[in-house]
């Protein structure tokens, strides 16, 4: 959870604090499945898996917008090395869940929906799930609760849609919320490494402190629909990329790996 979590366009913020420790899951759980960014070596070389499924299991009623699908299968093709591809892969899914979610709720309901288990074979298999409901703490987007599992709520971020012209789309939020989840499964920011640039939000660990990257802390909390003008973040900054770069040629040192080439 993130409760530790260049600007060609001005992005104007109306710094509202929003509750943020939704961002990672933070239960002993974790430690069975992996940390977000344990599967990060796995993703981003192909020693060991060739492919990649992204598995969506979504709620009736919350398929994700195709363009959330395709831009998060386009960022994770650009930094991970599937030479045999990456497949997105739609299910409609009763998580027999009502109510607010908690990370421990995200991660079973999640698992138990998953039709592979992460490493599998010469596939990588990691998990976006969208159900119905909200996180527990507010204003909450999106989550990450282990090495191959995020959760984008729906609700929320319809909510967090501006009124005001010219503010970021649901569309625009979801595209940007999905890929900074993904984001921290591949390890960003500084989840399983140290990077040698700081560029690590003081105040928001795991998150950016660029709002040009999509990794930026205010991406995934109720902060993203207070944009006033300019484009929402949704790439990986030069800094995230050298990252992620680093880590795959051992310049960077990896930790906390489920597996290590």
């Amino acid at each position: 959870m993130a409760s530790s979590n260049s600007i060609p366009v001005l992005l104007v913020f109306l710094m509202i604090s929003a509750g943020l420790s939704g961002c990672f899951g933070d239960d002993s759980k974790e430690l069975e499945r992996g940390i977000p960014g344990g599967l990060t070596l796995a993703c981003l070389s192909d020693d060991k898996y060739t492919s990649m499924v992204v598995e969506i299991d979504y709620e009736s009623g919350y398929l994700p917008e195709q363009t959330s699908i395709d831009l998060v299968k386009t960022r994770l093709e650009q930094v991970c090395n599937k030479p045999q591809g990456i497949e997105i892969l739609l299910t409609e899914t009763d998580f027999g869940h009502e109510g607010q979610w908690s990370s421990n709720d995200v991660r079973e309901k999640g698992w138990n929906a998953k039709l592979n288990d992460p490493e599998r074979g010469s596939t990588l298999y990691w998990q976006a799930i969208f159900p119905s409901g909200q996180y527990a703490n507010d204003g909450v987007l999106g989550v990450a609760v282990d090495a191959s599992t995020v959760a984008v709520f729906g609700d929320a971020v319809d909510d967090a849609e501006g009124p005001i012209f010219n503010r970021p789309s649901a569309e625009e939020i979801e595209n940007s919320v999905l890929v900074h989840e993904f984001g921290h499964l591949l390890g960003l920011v500084n989840l399983v490494y140290e990077s040698p640039v700081e560029h690590e939000d003081e105040e928001h660990e795991g998150h950016s402190n660029n709002e040009d990257s999509v990794m930026y802390w205010a991406i995934e909390s109720a902060n993203i629909g207070n944009i006033i003008t300019g484009q929402l973040p949704d790439d990986f900054d030069s800094d995230d990329l050298n990252d992620l770069a680093g880590m795959l040629s051992g310049e960077i040192e990896t930790n906390n790996q489920l597996w290590t080439n």
